[in-house]
């Protein structure tokens, strides 16, 4: 059923011989990985080319569009129309994993919290809100109605919308994205649609309906609505497709965050350098969120940090994807892997060719993990630090756990026990901000049900 015509059984025999973590992959059993060809930063961004001054001039529109984001959505006028968001130790969380795993962990466990990103509540906030600003801009800036040096609030206003209102926006999303373009779209007057797969939230098509986006439904995963989505756009001159496995600009938005990281550390006086590493535990879906903000970290702390992306064992597609080389060239449907988790957000079957590519020799390592296992991490944190997240934005938790467990890593980079003496942890929290009251309460009884079982 899920076979590709190119990955016969004595196809995917050869596969699994060839790279034996493969099996594993494929009976859903947890794993971790980790990365032996990761590279030097200095030799890795020699190839990339993409440089900081990419992100930079990425930052800096940001910067302009804050007068704009301060008027059109008012609750951003207490950071000055800055999207961001807190980073917070976890210290009760610390300690229950720590019971729960029984090992001390090293170092301190901390949370970026992009759950509370103004607009969208979700890491997508950053790349997709990114991506409509850069092409607002584009078009504006030709038509004589811009110039950099004017106040972005202008835009809000009915002259602009009139303006985008002959343009279109479109996007393929498991939710997450389509939110944060769809609010963005619409609010600047962009006719926007979002093509949404099945596994999508109801709750986040309903939402976006209310916003004026016409959202297209398909019985299919992610990468047919991405790949219907993109073939509707490409015959219309006026239309712009957010290509989430492919865009660039989506990539430098979500990179904009490890500059803004840095200075969050620096306020709380955390030292990031060899002595005092920093270790970044990201969920993935596709790979071009987790794969832009490692980007920006990297360009932030050098080989002080390191990241490792976190997938379900459903939708192990990245991790597929690197530790085979073959990218977006093989999907986990190939495996006969079914791609169903309640992690909407990582239920991705082929990864990003462009974003596995450029990073891979930059990223630590990956592991996988059930669905319960998220959603026994989503009751836990909300039990130990009141803070309630969305399944697939928990994927990160046991990350320093996994660490701990793989010497051959920890001696390989030079990881002895007085530099993790010295480490922080940071689990980014990707999304859950925008979760209905009624359905986060399904999901702290689904959590409840599985400690009850334990």
């Amino acid at each position: 059923m899920y076979a590709h015509p190119r990955y016969s059984p004595e196809a995917i025999s050869e596969l699994c011989q060839a790279h034996p973590l493969l099996n594993e992959l494929i009976a859903l059993k947890p794993v971790t990985w980790f990365n032996p060809e990761r590279l030097p930063v200095e030799q890795a961004l020699a190839a990339v080319g993409l440089t900081a001054e990419d992100v930079q001039d990425a930052s800096q529109r940001l910067d302009r569009f804050a007068a704009y984001f301060s008027v059109a959505f008012p609750e951003t006028a207490i950071s000055q129309g800055r999207l961001e968001s807190p980073i917070r130790k976890l210290p009760k969380m610390q300690q229950a994993l720590e019971a729960q795993f029984q090992q001390t962990l090293p170092g301190e466990l901390w949370l970026k919290m992009d759950n509370q990103l103004p607009i969208s509540g979700s890491i997508k906030a950053r790349g997709g809100i990114y991506e409509v600003l850069q092409h607002a801009e584009k078009l504006a800036l030709k038509a004589g109605l811009l110039q950099r040096s004017d106040d972005y609030a202008k835009l809000h206003s009915a002259p602009f919308r009139e303006f985008f209102s002959q343009y279109s926006i479109a996007v393929g999303s498991t939710g997450n994205l389509g939110l944060s373009i769809g609010m963005i779209g619409a609010k600047l007057g962009f006719q926007t649609s979002v093509h949404m797969s099945a596994e999508a939230r109801t709750w986040k098509k309903q939402l976006l309906r209310t916003q004026g986006v016409t959202v297209v439904e398909y019985d299919s995963d992610y990468s047919v609505a991405v790949a219907e989505g993109r073939a509707q756009a490409a015959g219309d001159a006026y239309c712009h497709f957010v290509d989430d496995e492919n865009s660039l600009q989506l990539f430098l938005g979500y990179a904009v965050a490890g500059e803004r990281l840095k200075a969050q550390f620096e306020q709380a006086d955390i030292k990031v350098d060899r002595a005092n590493p920093l270790f970044v535990y990201l969920p993935c879906g596709v790979g071009g969120g987790p794969g832009g903000v490692a980007f920006g970290l990297k360009l932030a702390f050098g080989d002080a940090v390191h990241c490792i992306f976190a997938e379900p064992t459903h939708s192990p597609c990245m991790l597929l994807g690197v530790y085979s080389g073959l990218h977006d060239q093989i999907s986990v449907q190939d495996l006969h892997i079914d791609n169903i988790t309640a992690a909407d957000g990582l239920a991705v079957g082929r990864p990003s060719g462009f974003v596995g590519r450029l990073m891979s020799p930059m990223l630590d390592g990956f592991y996988t993990l059930g669905d319960e296992d998220m959603l026994s991490l989503l009751g836990r944190l909300n039990e130990q630090e009141d803070i309630k997240l969305e399944p697939s934005a928990l994927a990160g938790m046991p990350g320093p756990w996994r660490v701990l467990q793989d010497e051959g890593y920890l001696q390989r980079l030079g990881l002895t026990p007085e530099r993790l003496a010295n480490a922080h942890h940071l689990v980014w929290a990707t999304g859950g901000g925008m979760v209905p009251q009624a359905e986060m309460a399904q999901y702290l009884a689904q959590a409840a049900a599985l400690a009850g079982e334990e």
